[in-house]
């Protein structure tokens, strides 16, 4: 725990901005202009544009907004100290994922491989990073792990035939893994899969006590607060449910074994191989946590819209299952007690691209450049339009208007876009519609681009240019499709004529 702290601990600090589009745009903006007195992206009923609900768990968003308001009374109004904040209970909670993780371990398996578990879930490079991170998928684990510590307690306690079988338990259980739902909708495939387990395990006691406890929490935390935003009970659920049923290929479609490849790649191998292995092993023994994981897994293999990001929700689990396997059959193999030193070769092998990876990617400042641009912009009050230019990219990289405390519109230049559409997109003759500013995206051709532009707005002076972090150079460098903005500032002059001295 000491140990996972100290590397949260300096992701708070310093792994500012946001690791994807959805652990910003769909919960600190939304929340956010909420507070501000508006609905910058038109989620909520009465806004203008509005064609109703959009598909989000309002539980999460929720949950930052009100915390939103609560530091505003304290007087605390700057973006980065709240992130601060919100970085830091996150971290918190991520810490439960090592105790739980350590708790589940200990049940299945001797103490030692239970500190082994502990450790990954520690120190495994990813960890710190997501643990930091509003992704509703690494949100969502604690409550799945507790909600999963339960049963498996009860589920032993019921096979012993030993004392402290309480049904109660279960209740408790399937309310924990209904706030696991209600952050993120898919894990209803993990909590199924415990449900199903339980039922072919005998326990059909068990099972409704947990679906009771599961509807019991869904229906408050979802069906309630949809019915006071919608006047209408999971209005929300629903909306998301017909929007991926209609747009199952609309994004990133892989084949069914892609999450495979995932795995074997995050987890690091060789020790990627021994943890699924190890897991696979232990399907019958630990039959209640393999099949939740498991079912979970067939679905978002088989839903052709996959995302690596889908799958965080079981991460530790396999990581938890799969170290306890894998350390059962090495007690028990006469291969690997001829050969320890083999055994410890991948182990000092895994340990060494770890460390290098949680070394680097735990302090990393992720969209630097996106988050320092409005943060600079931040000190011209009054912006009423904005214009990303970025010409060379078909996918629009939205500016995270949280950082500059205001809520201007915001044009996107795209790549397929033709400046001679500008005329028919500005009344250039209305100054409350011209941009204030212009953020040019890459320095390709920038130039000619802003030549362009300044056929519009002659106007457009350099105001200052942002560059991205070191590591995200590092990563558009190892794949160029992962964004590496180098955003340069143009102030059009007409609209504010001069530059504010920092």
């Amino acid at each position: 725990m000491a140990i996972g702290m100290l590397f949260r601990f300096v992701a708070v600090i310093f792994s500012k901005g946001f690791g994807m589009h959805d652990d910003h745009f769909l919960v600190i903006d939304p929340a956010q202009s909420w507070v501000d007195g508006g609905d910058h992206y038109r989620w909520l009923p009465g806004t203008e544009g509005n064609t109703g609900p959009q598909g989000h768990s309002l539980f999460y968003v929720g949950f930052h907004y009100l915390f939103f308001k609560f530091v505003q009374l304290f007087g605390l109004h700057d973006p980065q100290l709240k992130m601060y904040l919100v970085r830091g209970i996150h971290a918190l909670l991520s810490l439960l994922v090592i105790s739980f993780g350590y708790r589940i371990a200990s049940l299945i398996s001797e103490r030692k491989v239970a500190y082994k578990v502990a450790l990954l879930l520690s120190v495994f490079w990813f960890m710190p990073f997501i643990g930091v991170r509003n992704l509703v998928e690494a949100v969502t684990i604690p409550f799945l792990m507790y909600g999963t510590l339960i049963l498996l307690r009860q589920e032993i306690i019921r096979k012993g035939n030993e004392p402290g079988y309480h049904i109660t338990s279960f209740l408790v259980a399937g309310f924990f893994l209904g706030l696991g739902f209600s952050v993120r909708y898919q894990t209803i495939f993990y909590t199924g899969g415990l449900g199903l387990a339980l039922l072919i395990l005998g326990n059909w006691k068990g099972m409704l006590a947990t679906a009771a406890g599961f509807v019991t929490s869904v229906v408050v935390f979802q069906g309630g607060i949809d019915f006071i935003v919608w006047r209408q009970p999971f209005a929300e659920l629903i909306a998301y449910i017909s929007y991926n049923i209609n747009h199952a290929y609309s994004y990133n479609t892989m084949p069914w074994y892609h999450y495979g490849i995932v795995i074997f790649g995050l987890l690091i191998p060789p020790v990627s191989v021994m943890l699924l292995f190890g897991y696979f092993r232990l399907w019958k023994q630990q039959f209640l946590l393999f099949f939740a994981v498991f079912l979970f897994l067939v679905f978002h293999s088989i839903f052709p819209n996959k995302q690596e990001r889908f799958i965080i929700p079981v991460l530790p689990m396999i990581i938890v299952i799969g170290l306890a396997g894998w350390e059962s059959w090495v007690a028990a193999s006469a291969f690997w007690k001829k050969n320890p030193k083999l055994l410890t070769s991948l182990w000092v092998v895994f340990w060494a691209f770890n460390i290098s990876l949680l070394i680097t990617v735990t302090p990393m400042y992720s969209k630097r450049a996106r988050v320092e641009s409005m943060t600079y912009l931040k000190q011209y009050e009054g912006v009423k339009n904005i214009m990303v230019e970025d010409v060379n990219q078909r996918v629009i990289r939205f500016p995270p208007l949280f950082y500059m405390k205001q809520w201007p519109h915001a044009y996107f230049f795209m790549k397929g876009n033709q400046y001679e559409e500008l005329n028919a997109w500005l009344d250039w003759n209305n100054p409350d519609r011209i941009p204030a500013f212009v953020l040019f995206y890459q320095p390709d051709n920038l130039e000619a681009r802003v030549d362009s532009l300044r056929k519009f707005m002659p106007g457009l002076v350099l105001e200052t240019y942002v560059k991205p972090s070191i590591m995200d150079r590092f990563i558009h460098w190892l794949n160029p499709v992962n964004a590496n903005e180098s955003i340069y500032i143009y102030r059009n002059a007409d609209i504010i004529p001069n530059k504010i001295e920092r």
